[in-house]
C-alpha cells in the first residue's frame, strides 16, 4: 500500500495501517533528530508522531505524507530549542548551530573518521543549513519538497543548499585532523554523507532484529 492508502485506512480507524505508516518513516524521523539533539531525541520522535495524529485532518494531499511528517518534525525541533532558551533570548537559526544549542557529540552511528568529521561539521554549521543539507543528502528530497518542509520559497532553499555546502566545507577544513583526512572526505563528499545514512539504517535494522 502507498503512504496515502495507509493514511486513508488510518483515518477510517485502521490502527494496523497507522502502525505500518509510522514504522515506514520512523528511521528517517529518528535520524532527523539524532544529529541535532544529544539527549531526548526519542521524546521528539514521539512528539512528532503524536502531533501527526492530532493534526491528521489538516494534511493536504498536494504534498507527500513524508514531506508532511518532516515539516512537523522541523517545527517540533525549533520549538524544542526555543523552549530551552530564556524568553528574552532571540534565536536566529540561520546563525546558531545545533552544537551551540545542544553541546555534545552526535548520537548517530559513526565508523570511519570521515563520517565522524562530517557529522561534527554538520552540527557546527547554522541549524537552518544543517536541516536542508541533511534532507537533501540523507533523505534525497528535491528542493520543492524541502521548501514545503521548511516553509520557504524553493529558490531560497536552493540558495541555502549551495551556501550550506560552502559552510560545511569550511567547517571540515577547521576540524580535520590532517590534510589527508580532509582530502579523503572532500574528494567524494556526497558519497561520505550518504554512507552515514546507509550505516545508520544498517545499525537500526540490526537493533530491531535483536529486539524481536
Amino acid at each position: 500500500m502507498t503512504d496515502l492508502e495507509l493514511f486513508d485506512a488510518w483515518t477510517d480507524g485502521d490502527r494496523a495501517a497507522a502502525e505500518e505508516l509510522f514504522e515506514r518513516h520512523f528511521d528517517a524521523i529518528d535520524r532527523f533528530f539524532r544529529n541535532k539533539v544529544v539527549n531526548g531525541n526519542d521524546d521528539l520522535v514521539q512528539q512528532t508522531l503524536t502531533a501527526c495524529l492530532e493534526s491528521r485532518d489538516r494534511f493536504r494531499r498536494d504534498a507527500s505524507f513524508r514531506t508532511y511528517l518532516f515539516a512537523i518534525a522541523n517545527n517540533i525541533l525549533r520549538s524544542y530549542f526555543r523552549a530551552r532558551r530564556r524568553e528574552s533570548e532571540r534565536l536566529e537559526f540561520t546563525e546558531i548551530s545545533a552544537c551551540d544549542l545542544a553541546p555534545g557529540p552526535s548520537t548517530l552511528f559513526r565508523a570511519r573518521r570521515e563520517q565522524q568529521l562530517l557529522l561534527e561539521s554538520l552540527r557546527q554549521i547554522p541549524l537552518d543549513y544543517q536541516v536542508v543539507l541533511e534532507l537533501y543528502y540523507w533523505e534525497e528530497l528535491p528542493g520543492s519538497a524541502i521548501a514545503e518542509i521548511v516553509q520557504l520559497p524553493e529558490n531560497t532553499v536552493r540558495s541555502r543548499i549551495r551556501k550550506g555546502k560552502q559552510l560545511l566545507e569550511k567547517k571540515m577544513k577547521a576540524l580535520a585532523r590532517n590534510p589527508e583526512e580532509l582530502e579523503s572526505t572532500l574528494e567524494d563528499l556526497e558519497q561520505w554523507v550518504r554512507s552515514i545514512h546507509a550505516s545508520g539504517e544498517s545499525q537500526d535494522d540490526s537493533a530491531r532484529r535483536v529486539g524481536e
